[in-house]
Order: structure tokens, then C-alpha cells, then sequence
């Protein structure tokens, strides 16, 4: 009795099993395969993969582009892409703007609203309705379409993920902000994911689109704000820590004699790097990412720094001091110089990567997506 209980359980682990394995696999290929491409990437059978990758089309996460010659004898192949229809909702809330921008599968923004202002001791409640209204135009603005499947938001600070909760903030002046109950209805609730500004944005640099790997597979990323903020990023994947407060250098203490911070310690990095600092002095700026950086690299030996934000902006004036501080401060520099990298511009890149972090979500569990058989 209980094996036939079970039976059915198995095939339908080994089906979703195998959907997340073609739907992967398709995403990650540098030019669209065929089915039976992915079969012989896979190791599935043609008839599996072609019966799947229906399947995953009638779902919307893929399409099928117009046929290929074959190289040889018999039908040309049916190349495989992301689906166009599929996106995310990415939200981000920065003491210097709020962003809302819709995001397909293909990585591609189908619409977006930015709104510049200063946020710094500003109202909780009152952003986050702002913020919903923006949200709810933007969504309104995509194609009609378009299947949206989840939404998320990126914050300046530490976050419970679990709960939504945003526990401290102090560029906005923010502290123990219940996220997912103060936005309009429909937009937070527990579907909603919430997580560090820093570490979605490194999501955009860690994968070229959802499910499609960057240029580094192992790095730290420095988002430049207001503040400073920064991600690990481990194999492709954002490594933040047992309960996802990783990666915060902008207060590692460069000077115990520096100025006070925000956060109530004294000389963390932000002070120096940060962008009201970083307009007053860029020699000192790069000094003090240097420093903090090489302590950066000696503890988790990751191979390149990635610069966002500001500092992306401001690269070509910092990158001197940082490497000078690196060299002489990063033990293995005489094996292996430090590699200081620059993202691609983008002034919302948490937006985009909420929304990807989304998409991680649908990679995971396809067949939520697709109609059952």
C-alpha cells in the first residue's frame, strides 16, 4: 500500500526535477539550443526534453524562435529562449530615489518609473505608499501580455527576510519597519520578498539575465550609495551569512579615531566613501576603500572586487588608491594582484536584482508555473 502511495509522488518529484533541468539548461546556453541540444546537454532522452520543454513553453517560460537550418541531414532544430512573457516586479527603496521596475525572463525592462528625492529621516508609511503607487503604474505600463509572477524590494539595510522586515536602516533614519504590512494591499503580504540593496544588486552582476551566469563566479561587490554596502558572491551565488547580514564593509572601521557614523560607531568606511564623502575627497576615499577591501580579501581570499554605484561612476579616480592600499595590504597580492572590476551602469541595479531574486524563485519550483499534465 504504501509503495503505490509513493509512486506517484516520485514521478512527479523526478517530473519537476527534470523541468528545472531543461528550463536551466536553456537559460544558461550561450546561443538557443534545440531540443535536442539540451538532450545531449542533459543526458535526457530526446522524447523527455521535447515532451518537457511543450510543456515549459505552454507554461510561458519558454518560446520557441523560428527553426534553424540543421547542420546535417533531417528537420531543422526549433531553437529555445527564456520566455518573453514571464517577468518580475523589482522595487527599490534608496535614500536618494525610489524605483519600480517591471523585468521579464529575458532580463529585459519593459517598464520602469525612478523618482529622485532625498529620503534620508523620511517617513516609512509615507514612502511606502508612494512607493506602491509607483508600483502599481508600472505594472499597469507593461505589456498586457505580461505574467507577472512575484515582486520584491530591495532596502538600504539589515533585513529579516523571513518576516519582511526591514530591522535597521540608518541612511533613511529607518529602524524595525514591518515592510510587507505597510505597503498597499496586493503588493506586499507574504509573497513578497524583501532583502539587502547590496546583495540584489550583485544579483545583476552574479548572472547576465535570470538564470544566465555573469562574467565572475567569485567576488565581493560594493554597492556605492548614500552609504556603502557589499555582497559576497560565491559560485554565482549571493552568500549572505546565517541570517543574511553578510557583507556589510561600509562599517568596517578604517579609522578608530574617524568621524562618528550613523550606525554609532566611529571611522567606518561609509564616512569615507560614502557619496556625501566621496564629493569632498576622492584621494581619501580610495585610501579608505583600500584599506577596508584588503581586509575584504585576506579574510574570505575572494579573487575580484566589483564596484557599483557611485563608486562605479568614480572609478577611474579611485581605482589608483585602492589598488595602491591593496598591494601593499592583501598578503597574497605578490601571487595574485588584486582585480578591481566595474559593474554596468545602473541606477537601479537592487530593482533589477529583486526582480531576479524573484526569478530564482521560479527556477527552483517551474512547475508551479506550468499547467499539470
Amino acid at each position: 500500500m504504501t509503495g503505490s502511495r509513493e509512486g506517484p509522488s516520485r514521478q512527479a518529484s523526478l517530473r519537476d526535477s527534470n523541468l528545472r533541468l531543461v528550463l536551466a539548461t536553456v537559460l544558461a546556453a550561450e546561443e538557443p539550443p534545440s531540443r535536442a541540444a539540451v538532450a545531449a546537454t542533459t543526458g535526457l532522452t530526446r522524447s523527455t526534453v521535447s515532451r518537457l520543454a511543450d510543456e515549459l513553453v505552454t507554461g510561458g517560460l519558454l518560446d520557441e524562435l523560428d527553426r534553424s537550418p540543421a547542420p546535417g541531414r533531417g528537420r531543422p532544430g526549433t531553437p529555445l529562449v527564456a520566455g518573453s512573457g514571464v517577468a518580475a516586479l523589482g522595487m527599490q527603496v534608496n535614500p536618494g530615489f525610489l524605483a519600480a521596475r517591471v523585468v521579464d525572463l529575458r532580463g529585459r525592462v519593459l517598464s520602469e518609473d525612478l523618482v529622485p528625492g532625498d529620503l534620508s529621516g523620511s517617513d516609512p508609511v509615507e514612502v511606502l505608499r508612494r512607493l506602491g503607487l509607483m508600483a502599481r503604474t508600472v505594472e499597469r505600463a507593461a505589456p498586457a501580455s505580461t505574467r507577472l509572477v512575484g515582486r520584491g524590494l530591495a532596502v538600504p539595510g539589515l533585513v529579516a527576510a523571513r518576516h519582511g522586515r526591514l530591522l535597521s536602516a540608518p541612511n533613511l533614519g529607518w529602524a524595525d519597519v514591518p515592510i510587507r504590512r505597510l505597503l498597499p494591499r496586493g503588493l506586499g503580504g507574504s509573497a513578497l520578498t524583501v532583502a539587502n540593496e547590496a546583495e540584489l544588486a550583485a544579483r545583476t552582476v552574479a548572472a547576465a539575465a535570470p538564470g544566465r551566469p555573469g562574467p565572475y563566479t567569485d567576488f565581493f561587490y560594493v554597492s556605492g550609495e548614500v552609504g556603502v554596502g557589499g555582497a559576497i558572491v560565491l559560485d554565482g551565488r549571493v552568500f549572505g551569512g546565517r541570517y543574511g547580514w553578510a557583507g556589510e564593509v561600509g562599517h568596517i572601521t578604517v579609522d578608530t579615531d574617524g568621524p562618528p557614523c550613523s550606525c554609532g560607531s566611529r571611522g567606518c568606511l561609509e564616512q569615507y566613501a560614502g557619496l556625501r564623502a566621496l564629493r569632498q575627497d576622492v584621494e581619501r576615499a580610495g585610501w579608505a576603500l583600500g584599506v577596508a577591501l584588503a581586509a575584504v580579501v585576506n579574510l574570505l581570499d575572494i579573487p575580484t572586487i566589483v564596484l557599483g554605484g557611485h563608486l562605479a561612476h568614480a572609478a577611474d579616480a579611485l581605482r589608483p588608491g585602492v589598488l595602491r592600499e591593496m598591494e601593499q595590504r592583501v598578503l597574497s597580492s605578490p601571487w595574485r594582484p588584486p582585480d578591481v572590476r566595474v559593474a554596468d551602469e545602473d541606477p537601479a541595479a537592487g530593482a533589477t536584482g529583486a526582480a531576479y531574486q524573484v526569478f530564482d524563485q521560479v527556477l527552483d519550483a517551474p512547475a508551479s508555473l506550468v499547467p499539470q499534465r
